[in-house]
């Protein structure tokens, strides 16, 4: 009963030990060696919410922009694809159809980015339209996914670049 108690009183001062503070000396000795707390913390932006939390750090303004590319097309010689991403969270596409006289049609809606800010959606404004995912590969491309979020599996080029000086 004695060895009990002394192991649980050699127990309870090694809890208590654990929760006291740092003396004086290493606390002063260890920010000595680390860097001011201003200089690893990320610099404040204007961060519009995605919808993933308060920890996003998407700043949707400093992204927005224009995307151009040549997508795939299963009878045609490929669809030339204007994506035109606004500040305030809207955007407008241009699809045309190379060598269709009236294969150009455009779509516009709204778009957030989801995911862990690496999937944009686009939500059209119009209802028979379905939205669309592009997945963020850097801040100059971005990549048509399917329905799941998903690069298609065809070994051809999904993707958008970025267009103009921003």
């Amino acid at each position: 009963m004695t060895r009990n108690l002394i192991a649980l009183a050699c127990i309870a001062t090694l809890a208590l030990a654990a929760c006291s503070r740092e003396p004086a000396g290493l606390s002063t000795d260890t920010a000595a060696n680390e860097a001011p707390a201003e200089a690893t913390q990320p610099a404040a932006v204007d961060v519009i919410p995605t919808g993933e939390g308060p920890a996003s750090t998407f700043d949707q303004r400093e992204f927005a922009g224009s995307f151009a590319g040549t997508l795939p097309c299963a009878d045609c010689p490929g669809m030339d694809v204007t994506l035109v991403l606004e500040p305030d969270g809207t955007y407008r596409t241009t699809h045309v159809y190379q060598e269709r006289p009236d294969g150009t049609w455009s779509i516009d809606g709204h778009w957030s980015v989801e995911s862990n800010d690496s999937v944009i959606r686009l939500d059209p404004n119009s209802k028979t339209e379905e939205d669309q995912l592009y997945g963020i590969e850097s801040r100059e491309r971005i990549v048509m996914l399917d329905a799941d979020g998903k690069k298609p599996d065809s070994g051809l080029d999904h993707g958008l670049t970025r267009q103009g000086a921003q």
